[in-house]
């Protein structure tokens, strides 16, 4: 049986959802200004759940995300609050991955900027986050475009950086922008890690498949909702356009450990997966012989 790397689930839907505060364009940022110490307290419940990689909640923090915002001039201190609740839960319990979501909006590759805009900002993002975690995670990613200019990038720090992909619902081998999912390796020489992330359960098996065949560890961390609606692939979009859908920890399990049984050694969740169904597939994890690091 595998070693298996078990990441924590989805915190920016916990904290909307534990919050009970209407949805904001700044999603889980302003919820972590709004409620100090939540980060820290779902933080605490995946480790108990028994997630070993906790990533921070930083995904969202970006300049163009806080422009025109209140929380404008606080792009650093964000990063920094972000940083902090992530150490005081998660210290001694696993590794700590700094989280780079995407530039201006999720599930967005034909606003996704050039190389030459993409690659400063991110590198920025990555270099106040590399002190402080084990390893830096580019997330949501949905086109080889917004592949290249994370890796680069993160790649201005030492740090090992996983590169996760957001694919398509019905269509697991492709990207949400189209391209195929295995384009992504041939550009991923400086990547430690490749995954499948926030898309249907069900898109992961194929999504396995493919990067099976690179030479890298790989895994996926799928999403609970419906679908991504258009209301959300609008400007300024808030998660009270997305919809969680009935997917309990069993059968999340189910999913998670066929794709083990492809090969895949890195679990978890994504929006809507929270810790019971971190919790859940632990234990069977361990029942089927696997062992969490």
């Amino acid at each position: 049986m595998a070693q298996i790397t078990l990441m924590d689930g989805g915190l920016g839907q916990e904290l909307v959802r534990r919050s009970t505060d209407a949805p904001t364009p700044l999603w889980s940022t302003q919820v972590m200004v709004d409620h100090p110490g939540m980060v820290a307290d779902i933080h605490r419940d995946f480790v108990a759940a028994g997630a070993r990689l906790h990533v921070t909640n930083t995904y969202a923090l970006h300049r163009d995300r806080l422009a025109g915002t209140p929380l404008e001039d606080r792009f650093s201190d964000l990063h920094r609050i972000a940083l902090d609740e992530t150490i005081n839960a998660c210290a001694g319990h696993g590794r700590i991955a700094g989280s780079i979501g995407p530039l201006i909006a999720s599930y967005r590759p034909d606003i996704h900027p050039d190389q030459a805009t993409a690659v400063p900002l991110y590198a920025e993002v990555a270099q106040l986050l590399a002190p402080h975690v084990d390893l830096l995670i580019g997330e949501t990613i949905a086109s080889i475009t917004h592949a290249k200019a994370v890796l680069e990038g993160a790649r201005s720090t030492a740090k090992p950086v996983w590169l996760a992909m957001t694919v398509d619902d019905q269509d697991g081998t492709r990207l949400r922008s189209g391209e195929p999912l295995a384009d992504v390796i041939a550009i991923a020489d400086g990547a430690s890690a490749l995954l499948a992330n926030c898309a249907a359960p069900e898109a992961m098996a194929a999504a396995m498949d493919v990067l099976a065949t690179s030479d890298k560890p790989f895994g996926a961390y799928a999403n609970g909702f419906t679908q991504i609606t258009k209301d959300f692939l609008k400007d300024k979009p808030t998660v009270a356009s997305l919809r969680s859908r009935d997917i309990d920890p069993k059968t999340y399990t189910q999913f998670a450990l066929g794709w083990a049984d492809q090969g895949a050694t890195i679990l978890g969740g994504c929006c809507e997966i929270g810790p019971a169904h971190i919790a859940h597939l632990a234990t069977a994890l361990g029942k089927a012989g696997h062992t969490i690091v």
